[in-house]
């Protein structure tokens, strides 16, 4: 009888619960809080991130780990304690204070953003940002101060995979993309857009209509709006929100069915687990390359907008004309030149987010200061993108992320990538999955990735996970085939 192993398991549930209701409070934050709430809610998530410490990093904790690794466990047991074991060593390192202050700061900070944001006013921002920095890089240093702080705050959500691993795969998508975009600017066969102003309520409905067509499990989760869409939850309570604007049909559409990717992985996660590594995502990348892979492998594809245009068509009329393939190109429009990431195609987006990585990992890294942020990221814009953003509210401003942490966009980038390899993996063992997705029939696809993904939780490492799932180790060369492959045939190349 494992005794310690249960006496853990219940331990750690508790510890997981304190976690999970601070999420609800950071949702409640962005979605529904009135804007004069933020002094308390700060203190609030403070108290709550302070006594989650205290109760992973108590002594009792560490004598149930040590207690737990010399009983006889399956590789399941075996894969929980070594989880709580990397969050314990890593958590035990920070001082309590300093998690507190970290934790209040995050949250005042979205307010500061927020104003400066309005006001245009980077220079607003600079205090709160150089107080984060400092607070981060005490944080990392705490946890081992004999490496590089930047790549210890990347193991902070990716803690397998490894930062030189994901630089080189940037190097890779570098070199394809950037000539595969100007060969696209060039070029003369450029899709049409959807123009027009389009009713955000209406939008609203559209957007629910597509998570009924995907299959959202509406008992365990909600749809609402947010200045940046975002996904919060767990397997019992996976909430999207996303946003709307009267002159972006697609924007909504795509940023819903992306945030559904995330809420499909959570609400995927094994029921009887909750509470532990295994009811628990494996990583910020792998999270991404659900999102991704719904939004960009499902819903930019010519069999979806077969599918899904006449629903369109119902909800605004005026595009009655439109046809599936002037659909699925438009949905699949390159837009060179524009500056915001949220708003970026699905091969720019990319490079957004290798600019935004390589300016924070200079200014963690002390090359960069923090007032030389606004001019190096629009130089970088420049160099991959060829744009340069007219205000730094379109610039170094426009997302929220730098609140939340450090050394975190290259997911979204790892999940694209990912998402594509596995893509490749679901064409070779399921049964016409592009005649699927025509039909509506989305449960296949949910079944695969309950099967070879969501059911494992942290059973597995990162690239253990991605060898079980795809066979191979990570790679670029299924996103840089498939890239070439579509948006060669779309822009005629």
């Amino acid at each position: 009888m494992a005794d310690a192993y249960d006496d853990l398991l219940d331990r750690f549930g508790r510890i997981s619960a304190l976690g999970d209701s601070g999420g609800v409070l950071y949702w409640d934050q962005q979605v529904t809080m009135p804007e004069g709430g933020t002094p308390a809610r700060s203190k609030q998530l403070s108290a709550l991130s302070a006594v989650t410490h205290e109760k992973l990093t108590d002594d009792e904790t560490g004598r149930l780990l040590d207690a737990a690794a010399d009983e006889d466990l399956t590789d399941e047991q075996r894969a929980v304690v070594r989880e709580i074991r990397r969050e314990y060593d890593r958590e035990r390192k920070i001082p309590e204070s300093l998690v507190e202050d970290h934790t209040r700061l995050q949250s005042e900070a979205q307010d500061d953003w927020r104003e400066a944001k309005a006001n245009d006013d980077f220079s607003a921002f600079e205090p709160t940002l150089e107080r984060l920095l400092d607070l981060r890089i005490e944080r990392a240093e705490h946890i081992d101060p004999d490496r590089d702080p930047y790549e210890v705050m990347f193991e902070d959500g990716e803690p397998y995979l490894g930062l030189d691993t994901v630089e080189r795969i940037f190097e890779e998508l570098k070199d394809g993309l950037v000539p595969l975009i100007e060969d696209i600017r060039a070029s003369e066969d450029v899709p049409p857009a959807f123009e027009g102003t389009f009713d955000t309520d209406t939008q609203r409905e559209l957007s629910e209509a597509a998570l009924d067509l995907l299959g959202y499990d509406w008992d365990r989760g909600r749809l609402d709006t947010s200045t940046h869409p975002f996904t919060s939850g767990t397997q019992f309570d996976a909430r999207i929100t996303t946003r709307f604007d009267e002159s972006d049909l697609l924007g909504a559409l795509s940023s819903t069915i992306h945030e559904f990717g995330h809420a499909t992985y959570a609400l995927g996660l094994r029921d009887d687990a909750y509470g532990t590594p295994l009811g628990d995502s494996r990583s910020h990348g792998v999270h991404e390359s659900q999102s991704r892979f719904w939004e960009n492998h499902v819903g930019r594809t010519k069999e979806f907008w077969e599918l899904f245009l006449p629903t369109v068509k119902d909800h605004f009329p005026e595009l009655s004309d439109v046809t599936p393939e002037e659909a699925y190109r438009a949905a699949n429009r390159v837009e060179a030149d524009n500056v915001i990431r949220v708003e970026a195609d699905e091969l720019t987006y990319h490079m957004h987010i290798i600019l935004r990585s390589e300016i924070e990992h200079e200014f963690v890294s002390g090359d960069l200061a923090v007032s030389e942020i606004p001019a190096a990221w629009d130089d970088k814009m420049e160099q991959y993108l060829g744009v340069r953003p007219d205000s730094d509210a379109e610039g170094c401003l426009q997302d929220i992320h730098w609140t939340g942490g450090f050394a975190r966009f290259q997911n979204y980038t790892v999940g694209s990538v990912l998402a594509a390899q596995l893509w490749a993996t679901i064409e070779d063992e399921l049964d016409d999955p592009r005649g699927l997705i025509r039909a509506g029939d989305f449960e296949p696809l949910h079944d695969w990735f309950r099967e070879n993904v969501h059911r494992h939780g942290q059973r597995y490492t990162t690239d253990e996970l991605i060898r079980q799932a795809t066979g191979e180790e990570l790679t670029a060369d299924y996103f840089l085939d498939y890239a070439e492959e579509k948006f060669g045939e779309i822009y005629d190349l």
